[in-house]
């Protein structure tokens, strides 16, 4: 069989993980996150990270191993992703890649622009100007240093708005001037799936697992990381809101029907990803199994 890079992708809480350790099992193959919060170690409730039994009865690679305070981006999961294949391959044709982080998956599979490594100083920089002056300021500033890409940016997303501009401080150039947009052709074969169901059926899912991650404890792991809030690691959904309860500004039942909510929007930004893929092969919850090994015998 030609050596296979099979994609499983996803809105979070669509069953992603349960449905790459059975294919992983099936297949007798290996694990690669594409999730670009379980990265970070100390916060596998918030991540919903693979389960310690998971990780016992398939490898997984990319999960739990960087610090809170390290800096990661789609450019280093790329390549260390692909420096991860060849070994996977030599054991089993397919490789899996699992997550629901958009732009790791397309860096891994077209490939992404080379820019510039950030220094800590421009990124303490950049992150200033939101403490500072929140999302407006952030968006003025981005103005300035990248009219293009200001104009076609998700104005309420501050962290992509952030990379701009650290990007642009960093290269002495407009971020946009050094995106090319180029797909790379990838010596393997890939098979890009995703999870697909009714929006009522997942928004269902989503609410279920933030009751299950409370009860499991995401409170107690998000007071203990509260110290290092100003983490860029720590700035997703689930501790964001704990901490705004932590800091008094919030009540628990509000904090986590706000965790529920928010996680349903990223779920929304998930899926407007996924739909401008052109080769995404879409599955539902009851054929994805049995789908997904007929197009990797027959592809």
């Amino acid at each position: 069989m030609e050596k296979t890079l099979l994609v499983v992708t996803g809105p979070t809480a669509s069953g992603k993980s349960a449905l790459s350790l059975r294919l992983a099992k099936e297949l007798s193959t290996e694990i690669i996150s594409a999730d670009s919060r379980q990265l970070y170690r100390d916060i596998p409730i918030a991540t919903a990270a693979p389960s310690p039994q998971m990780l016992a009865e398939i490898r997984h690679h990319l999960v739990g191993t960087l610090g809170l305070d390290e800096y990661y981006s789609a450019a280093r999961f790329e390549e260390d992703a692909l420096a991860l294949l060849p070994d996977i391959w030599n054991n089993s044709d397919v490789a899996i890649v699992c997550g629901g982080s958009m732009m790791y998956v397309d860096a891994l599979t077209y490939g992404i622009d080379s820019l510039p490594d950030i220094d800590p100083d421009v990124r303490r920089r950049a992150y200033a100007i939101m403490d500072e002056g929140g999302i407006k300021a952030v968006a003025e500033e981005l103005r300035r240093l990248d009219p293009v890409y200001w104009s076609r940016v998700d104005r309420a997303n501050h962290k992509r708005m952030i990379h701009a501009i650290e990007v642009s401080m960093q290269a002495g150039r407009p971020y946009s001037s050094l995106l090319t947009g180029r797909r790379r052709e990838r010596p393997f074969r890939i098979i890009r799936t995703a999870i697909g169901m009714e929006r009522d059926e997942l928004f269902g899912r989503i609410n279920r697992r933030v009751d299950e991650m409370i009860a499991d404890g995401l409170e107690e792991e998000a007071m203990r990381v509260y110290p290092m809030r100003h983490y860029n690691s720590l700035n997703t959904v689930g501790l964001k809101e704990m901490f705004t309860m932590f800091d008094g500004q919030m009540d628990r039942s509000t904090a986590i029907a706000r965790i529920a909510k928010n996680t349903r929007v990223y779920a929304k930004k998930q899926l407007t990803w996924l739909k401008k893929s052109t080769d995404t092969i879409f599955v539902t919850p009851d054929d994805a199994f049995e789908k997904i090994l007929r197009l990797i015998t027959t592809s």
